[in-house]
C-alpha cells in the first residue's frame, strides 16, 4: 500500500557508485569520498566477527536463509505440478507471492494458554474439548523463553494484562506464576483513557445484524432518489429544505411532533414513506435541523504540520513518534467504509486514537453516497474525531477500479453527493486529500477545487503528482500554488517531496496553508522538529536507535507483550526500517540537505551501528530488530516478498 496516503509500494532499485572512490552514479545522493565503499566492502564490514558477535551457526543459518528457497514452497511448487499436469517447459504460471510459506502470529506459540485461565474467575465454555493449555505449569514448560528482563506495560501503567503469557513475565511473576500489580501506577491510570475509539462489542454485534439506524442519512439519501439537489433550496448549503422547518409544510412534505418519548414521523409529500426518530426529552429545533458550518466545530489548520495518513506504516505507535517530534496534524490509515459498517475489528484498529494526538482526523474510503454517508454517520456518532478525511488520491487498481480512491475525480456527480451526504450528518469538519489528476499529462484539480468549495469541505490537501506518476517524478509545486489560489478562503495544504526543513520553507512560499508530510516522516520522524527549529539534525545513531526502542515499546503496548504482539511489533519495525535505511546523516553528505529522489550509494558510518542502519539488507534490519525485540523465531516472515527481493 502507499506511503503517503493509500496507494501504491515503491520499490527502490540498489544504486552504485563507481569504484566507490568518487564518481557518484546519477541520482545518488552526494557523499564525501572518504565514507564512500564498495558493496562487498560494505557487507564485509556488516558481517565482521568482531563487530556483530554472532556465532558461525547463526550466521550460515541466516545465509541459508536468505540464500535458497524455503523448502516448505518447493515441496509446494512440486504438488502443485503434479496436481494440474504442469510440464517444466516454463510456461508454470507464476506469481508475485505464489505459494509463499506464511507463518500466521498464532502459531508461533505451539500452545497457547486458556484465556479463561488467563483471565481469573472465568469459566471456559469448551471444558474438555478446548484445545489451550489450562495446566499452568505445563504452558511455562513449553513458552518461549523471556526476552528481557523489564516488561515496559508493567513499568507504565503498573500491571501486564498479559500475565504469564507476556514475554518479559519475570518482571511481574511470582514464583507460584502469579501476576504482581503496582498499587500506585494502577491507581494512576484507573480513570485515565490512553486509547480511544475501541470498537464495542455491542456495536459490533448491532453492526453485524444491521441494527444501527441511520436516519440523518436515510434523510439524506432520499433527496438523491428524488434527483434533487440538497442544500441549493435553502441556500446554505446544509441540509434539505424538507428537514429545515418543525410543523410546517413545504414543497417536500411536513415533520409532525409528538410528545417526548415517543417518536417523530417525517411525512413525505408524493409517498407515504415514514421515517421514525427516537426523542428523549422535549422537541427543539436543534432535533430537526441541521447546524450550519458556522455553528460546526472549528478546527485552526493555518500553519500547521500534518502527518499523512500513511498505509500500513502509519500506525499508533508511529503516529505516537512523530506527535513527540512535533507533529500538529495526525490521521489514522485509510479505513474502507464498507469494512467499518460490518463491524470489522481489523478495519475499526485503524480510528483508534492516543491521548496524544490533540488534534486527530480519521481517512476513510468509498465510492457510493449511501455507504460513505452512513459511515460518516457511524463515525460521528461513535468515534472521537476532530475531521474526517475523504480519500480520493489512492491510485492503487483494488480501489481504482471500483470507482473510489483517485476514481472519484473523474465521477464528479458521484464525488458531490458523498461530499454533500457525509457534510450534512458530521458534526465535525469534512477535509478532502486529492492528486493533481489521473493522467499524467491531464490536471484536473484545478477544475475540482471551485467546486469543492461549494460542497462544503472545510480543508483540501492537494498530492502534487497524478495517479499515473506515482512516484516517477517530482512533485509539481508551481500546480500546488495555483490550486491554493483557486482554493481561497479555504485553507489547502500541500503534499510532496518534503525531506528538510528548507523543502518545507520553499513549499510554504507558494502560499499553502501548510504542509503535509509522508515519505519525510518515514526516512526521518525528526523532520518535525527540523522544520519547526529551523535546522539540520546531525542525529547520531544512538539516538536514532532510541526512537526505535520507543516504537518498539509503543508497539508492545499496542499489539500486546505476548509472542503474537511482540512479533506484529516487529513485522511493522521491520517495514519501518525498509524507509529509514535511505537517511543519509548530514555530517557525512558533501552537500546539505538530502533530497527525496536522491538513493544513499553503498557507504560506511560514522560507527558500526550507523553503517547498519544505512544497510538496504533485509536480514540487516533483523538484527536491529533482536536488539530491541530478542531473537526472531523460526520461520518468521520477515516482510513482504516485494521488499525482500528489492533490498537483496
Amino acid at each position: 500500500m502507499e506511503k503517503g496516503g493509500g496507494g501504491v509500494t515503491e520499490k527502490v532499485s540498489e544504486v552504485a557508485v563507481d569504484g566507490g572512490t568518487g564518481g557518484v552514479a546519477k541520482g545518488n545522493a552526494s557523499i564525501k569520498n572518504e565514507f564512500l565503499t564498495t558493496k562487498e566492502k560494505f557487507h564485509e564490514f556488516i558481517d565482521s566477527k568482531e563487530e556483530k558477535g554472532c556465532d558461525d551457526d547463526k550466521d550460515k543459518q541466516r545465509t541459508a536463509a536468505f540464500a535458497e528457497e524455503p523448502a516448505s514452497k518447493k515441496l509446494k511448487l512440486e504438488m502443485e505440478e503434479k496436481s494440474k499436469g504442469w510440464k517444466h517447459d516454463g510456461k508454470r504460471p507464476r506469481g508475485q507471492n505464489k505459494s509463499r510459506p506464511h507463518v500466521k502470529p498464532t502459531t508461533y506459540d505451539d500452545k497457547q494458554l486458556c484465556p479463561s485461565v488467563l483471565k481469573e474467575n472465568r469459566k471456559c465454555n469448551f471444558g474438555d474439548k478446548c484445545r489451550f493449555y489450562h495446566d499452568v505449569a505445563a504452558y511455562m514448560a513449553t513458552k518461549p523463553s523471556d526476552v528481557g528482563k523489564n516488561c515496559y506495560l508493567y513499568d507504565t501503567f503498573g500491571k501486564c494484562f498479559y500475565g504469564i503469557t507476556c514475554r518479559f513475565a519475570k518482571a511481574h511473576t511470582s514464583p507460584d506464576f502469579k501476576s504482581t500489580e503496582n498499587e500506585d501506577l494502577v491507581k494512576a491510570y484507573a480513570d485515565r483513557k490512553v486509547v480511544k475509539n475501541s470498537l464495542d462489542k455491542d456495536l459490533q454485534i448491532r453492526l453485524r445484524k444491521h441494527l444501527v439506524p441511520f436516519e440523518k442519512s436515510a434523510k439524506y439519501l432520499k433527496t438523491i432518489v428524488k434527483d434533487q439537489q440538497p442544500g441549493k433550496q435553502s441556500g446554505n448549503g446544509d441540509a434539505p429544505a424538507a428537514q429545515i422547518s418543525v410543523q410546517s409544510p413545504t414543497a417536500e412534505g411536513v415533520l409532525t411532533s409528538t410528545v417526548p418519548g415517543t417518536e417523530v414521523t417525517y411525512l413525505s409529500a408524493n409517498t407515504e414513506t415514514k421515517i421514525p426518530m427516537k426523542t428523549v426529552g422535549p422537541l427543539t429545533d436543534a432535533d430537526v435541523i441541521k447546524l450550519r458550518p458556522c455553528e460546526k466545530k472549528q478546527v485552526d489548520f493555518q500553519d500547521k504540520l500534518y502527518l499523512a495518513p500513511l498505509t500500513t506504516c502509519g500506525n499508533l505507535p508511529f503516529r505516537r513518534v512523530c506527535k513527540r517530534f512535533g507533529a500538529d496534524i495526525t490521521c489514522g490509515e485509510m479505513a474502507m467504509c464498507t469494512n467499518l459498517l460490518q463491524g470489522q475489528q481489523s478495519e475499526w484498529a485503524l480510528l483508534k486514537r492516543h491521548e496524544s494526538e490533540d488534534l486527530f482526523g480519521v481517512q476513510v474510503e468509498g465510492c457510493f453516497p449511501d455507504t460513505m454517508t452512513r459511515c460518516a454517520e457511524l463515525i460521528n456518532d461513535h468515534i472521537d474525531v476532530d475531521f474526517v478525511d475523504i480519500n480520493s488520491g489512492c491510485p492503487i487498481d483494488l480501489v481504482y477500479k471500483k470507482g473510489g480512491g483517485c476514481g472519484l475525480m473523474t465521477r464528479t456527480r458521484k464525488f458531490e453527493q458523498i461530499v454533500r451526504g457525509m457534510n450534512y450528518v458530521l458534526d465535525v469538519p469534512l477535509t478532502v486529500k486529492i492528486r493533481t489528476g489521473v493522467q499524467e499529462k491531464s490536471c484536473i484539480a484545478h477544475k475540482l477545487i471551485p467546486e469543492m468549495k461549494q460542497w462544503g469541505v472545510s480543508m483540501i490537501t492537494l498530492h502534487g503528482r497524478s495517479r499515473e506518476q506515482r512516484y516517477t517524478k517530482l512533485a509539481d509545486w508551481g500546480y500546488i500554488n495555483t490550486c491554493s489560489q483557486l482554493a481561497s478562503p479555504i485553507p489547502l495544504f500541500g503534499n510532496g517531496d518534503i525531506l528538510s526543513y528548507e523543502d518545507a520553507m520553499k513549499a510554504r512560499e507558494t502560499g499553502v496553508s501548510g504542509v503535509m508530510i509522508a515519505r519525510g516522516a518515514l526516512i526521518k520522524p525528526w523532520i518535525f522538529t527540523e522544520v519547526k527549529e529551523r535546522r539540520h539534525w546531525d542525529i547520531s545513531s544512538s539516538e536514532r536507535l532510541d526512537i526505535l526502542r520507543d516504537f518498539s515499546n509503543y508497539g508492545l503496548e499496542h499489539w500486546g507483550s505476548d509472542t503474537r504482539g511482540l512479533e506484529k511489533t516487529r513485522s511493522f519495525l521491520l517495514e519501518w526500517l525498509s524507509f529509514l535505511c535511505r537517511y543519509i546523516p548530514v555530517g557525512l553528505l558533501e552537500r546539505a540537505p538530502q533530497r527525496i529522489n536522491e538513493r544513499p550509494p553503498y557507504y560506511m558510518g560514522r560507527d558500526y551501528l550507523e553503517s547498519l542502519m544505512a544497510s538496504q539488507h533485509v536480514g540487516d534490519w533483523v538484527k536491529i530488530s533482536e536488539m530491541l525485540l530478542g531473537p526472531v523465531p523460526k520461520n518468521f516472515n520477515f516482510l513482504p516478498k516485494h521488499k525482500a527481493n528489492a533490498y537483496k
